[in-house]
C-alpha cells in the first residue's frame, strides 16, 4: 500500500503512520494538505481548498503547499516521484 494512503489522520491533526508505527500532528492546513493528496487533488484543488477553508489570499499558498510536500518527502512519508498535478 502507498505510504501516504496507509497514514491515518485524525480531525485534530493527529497522524499515524502505520507503516512503522510513527505519530506526529500537523495543523489545520496540514490536515487539509494531506487529507487532499490522500484523495488525489492537485496543486491547484489544493490552493483552492486552502483559500475556502482559511479565507486567504493565493499568493504565497502554492509555495507552502509546495514546501509542505517537500518535507513529506523528506521525512520519508512520499515518494521522491511524488508529483502534484496543476
Amino acid at each position: 500500500m502507498d505510504r501516504l494512503q496507509a497514514l491515518a489522520i485524525s480531525p485534530s491533526g493527529f497522524v499515524f503512520d502505520a507503516a512503522n508505527g510513527a505519530t506526529f500532528t500537523v495543523n489545520q492546513p496540514g490536515r487539509l494538505i494531506l487529507e487532499g493528496m490522500q484523495s488525489g487533488l492537485g496543486l491547484q484543488a489544493l490552493v483552492d481548498r486552502l483559500v475556502q477553508a482559511f479565507y486567504t489570499g493565493t499568493s504565497d499558498l502554492r509555495r507552502d503547499v509546495l514546501a509542505f510536500v517537500r518535507n513529506l518527502k523528506l521525512q520519508g512519508l512520499v515518494d521522491d516521484s511524488f508529483q502534484l498535478e496543476d
